[in-house]
C-alpha cells in the first residue's frame, strides 16, 4: 500500500478551481484572523508547515501522479480506468480529500498550482523559495503558481525577497484589499491602512508578480457607501494591479460585522444601492487593469433576469471596456 499522506486545505480562489489547480498546503489557516467580516478561519489556529513537510507532500503527490499515468492514453496520460485501478490497490485514497483534486489537476494538463492557506508569504523567504523550487522541479508542466497574500506582509518584505520568491516560481498573488477607506479599514479590523495597501501592492507589481486585488461592494452599508467606493478606487488607481475582483459583502453569521448589522449600526444596501455604489467606483477608476465579477456573489441581473456581468476570470479590460461596464450598470439600475 502506497503512502498517501498529504495535506489539503479548504479554501482557494474561484479562478484556481476553474483551472483545476494543484493545491499545496504551505501554511495552515490565517496568521491575522481578526477581520470582522470573515468567518473562514475563526475556529482554527495558524501554524507554519516546515519545508520538509511540504516537500514530502509534493513528492507524495508526484508518486500518485506516476501511479495514475497511462502511457496508452492520448494527451494527458491519465484515465478513469487508471484511477480505479489505483484506488483498488490503495483503498485509503477513496476517503482522501485530495485524491479527486490531484486526478482533475492531472487530467486538465497539470498547468496551475495554488499555495494554501491564507498568506503563504508569511513564511521565511528562503524556506518559501526552497518549496517553490522543489515544486517547479517536480512538476515542470506548471505554467502558473499562485498564492493568497496580505498587503502588510508584502509591504514588510524587502524588494529583493519578493523578487527571489517570484524568480523561484510564484507567479500570481491574490490580495484581499476589501476597501481603501481608512475608517472602514479600521472598523473591519483589516490590520492595514490604505497606504499600506498601496505600498504592498506596488512592491508586488515591481517584483514581477501578477496581482489580483479583491474588493467588497456593499461592505460599509448605506452609511459609508460613497467613501468606500471613491477611496477604494483611489487606492487601486495607485496600485494599478493586473486584476481587481468583486466579492460583494454578505454578513457572515457569527462574525462581529454581522452582529453590527443585526444591531442596526449599519443598513444593508438594496441591489440598486449597491449598483449605485458600483457606478461611483467604476467612474473613479483610472487605470489599465481587468475588472472581474468572477463569483456567484455578483448576483445583479439585467432586464431579462440574466446575470448582469460576465463571470469570466479575465473580466473587462479597462479603460477600453469601462463604458461597457457603466452601460451594464445602467441597465441593471433599470432592472432592479
Amino acid at each position: 500500500m502506497m503512502n498517501s499522506n498529504f495535506e489539503v486545505g479548504v479554501y482557494r480562489p474561484p479562478s484556481e478551481g476553474g483551472s483545476h489547480s494543484l493545491l499545496i498546503r504551505v501554511t495552515r489557516n490565517c496568521p491575522w484572523n481578526r477581520c470582522e467580516f470573515c468567518a473562514m478561519y475563526k475556529t482554527e489556529k495558524f501554524t507554519l508547515r516546515s519545508p520538509t513537510e511540504v516537500k514530502q507532500d509534493i513528492d507524495t503527490i508526484a508518486h500518485i501522479c506516476r501511479e495514475l499515468s497511462d502511457p496508452s492514453s492520448a494527451s494527458t496520460g491519465v484515465t478513469r480506468d487508471a484511477a480505479l485501478q489505483l484506488l483498488e490497490r490503495n483503498p485509503q485514497l477513496y476517503s482522501h480529500p485530495g485524491f479527486n483534486m490531484v486526478f482533475n489537476w492531472l487530467a486538465s494538463g497539470g498547468k496551475t498550482a495554488f499555495l494554501q492557506d491564507a498568506n503563504s508569504l508569511i513564511m521565511k523567504t528562503d524556506q518559501l523559495v526552497d518549496i517553490l523550487e522543489h515544486l517547479r522541479q517536480t512538476f515542470p508542466s506548471l505554467k502558473r503558481v499562485t498564492s493568497y497574500a496580505r498587503s502588510k506582509t508584502l509591504a514588510q518584505k524587502k524588494p529583493e525577497e519578493l523578487q527571489a520568491i517570484n524568480k523561484a516560481g510564484l507567479d500570481r498573488l491574490h490580495v484581499g484589499l476589501e476597501t481603501g477607506d481608512e475608517d472602514l479599514l479600521k472598523l473591519i479590523n483589516k490590520g492595514v491602512t490604505g497606504q499600506g495597501h498601496i505600498k504592498g501592492g506596488q512592491k508586488a507589481m515591481q517584483a514581477g508578480f501578477q496581482l489580483s486585488e479583491y474588493w467588497m461592494p456593499g461592505l460599509g452599508g448605506r452609511e459609508m457607501a460613497g467613501n468606500h467606493a471613491r477611496h477604494t478606487a483611489a487606492v487601486l488607481n495607485e496600485i494599478n494591479p493586473h486584476y481587481i475582483r468583486s466579492r460583494p459583502f454578505f454578513p457572515a453569521p457569527n462574525t462581529p460585522l454581522s452582529d453590527r448589522y443585526d444591531r442596526g449600526e449599519f443598513t444593508r444596501q438594496s441591489p440598486q444601492e449597491q449598483l449605485l455604489e458600483l457606478k461611483t467606483m467604476m467612474e473613479s477608476l483610472d487605470f489599465s487593469s481587468r475588472v472581474c465579477f468572477d463569483h456567484a456573489g455578483n448576483y445583479w441581473q439585467d432586464q431579462q433576469g440574466r446575470l448582469l456581468f460576465s463571470q469570466s476570470y479575465e473580466g473587462y479590460k479597462f479603460p477600453e471596456e469601462k463604458n461597457r461596464v457603466l452601460g451594464l450598470i445602467a441597465e441593471g439600475l433599470e432592472a432592479n
